[in-house]
């Protein structure tokens, strides 16, 4: 694993330097590379999808117009990526007082139900669902982040100090009081599905 992380680090520098040399090519990787993961930080930031492509296409702009300013000794590119990304969510997540929440979107999962459901057990999945989303919408802003960035994106806890700014302990607290703050809200219905989906989402 370690090797692999090397080398996807090496290859990430070597795209890097190909784009400030003018390789239209390397800017390309870049954007399809980091492209869909950026846009559903976003999305899970400002819960809304027009914003959510506008900050993702903004913070790509902003990257590529100061790509001389990125510096792979200190963070990896998607940590300085999604860090530019952050700073402009959190100038309009605030506004958005009633949202709507695409679970799939937000933690990036797709969880089937069990075939051998039956119609009550769908119906009692789809409502605990839906509880779910309610109380990702309704949680504060930075534990939010804290439990996309880990969950969503699968960031360590180290990268999530990156991107937040905060020591690493204190981002490893904010996943943690994420986490009993949902259980909190959700109640015994919601738990089962809220620890299933965390658990798929990190597979």
């Amino acid at each position: 694993m370690a090797m692999t992380q090397q080398s996807d680090a090496r290859h990430m520098q070597d795209v890097v330097k190909r784009s400030l040399s003018g390789d239209q090519s390397g800017y390309a990787e870049l954007f399809d590379t980091f492209g869909p993961g950026l846009y559903r930080l976003c999305y899970s930031l400002l819960l809304n999808r027009e914003d959510a492509e506008d900050i993702a296409q903004e913070s790509f702009v902003y990257a590529f117009k100061n790509l001389y300013r990125y510096n792979s000794a200190l963070s990896s590119f998607k940590t300085w990526l999604y860090t530019i990304a952050i700073c402009r969510c959190r100038n309009l997540y605030r506004k958005h007082k009633t949202p709507t929440v695409d679970l799939n979107l937000l933690l990036n999962i797709g969880l089937p139900a069990p075939r051998s459901e039956t119609p009550e057990a769908q119906l009692a999945r789809r409502e605990a669902k839906d509880a779910i989303e309610k109380s990702l919408a309704a949680l504060n802003p930075r534990l939010r982040e804290a439990i996309v960035l880990r969950y969503g994106q699968g960031l360590t806890y180290r990268e999530i100090a990156e991107v937040m700014d905060c020591p690493p302990k204190t981002a490893e607290s904010r996943v943690r009081l994420a986490h009993e703050t949902l259980r909190g809200m959700l109640g015994h219905h919601g738990q089962g599905l809220l620890d299933e989906l965390l658990v798929w989402s990190t597979e």
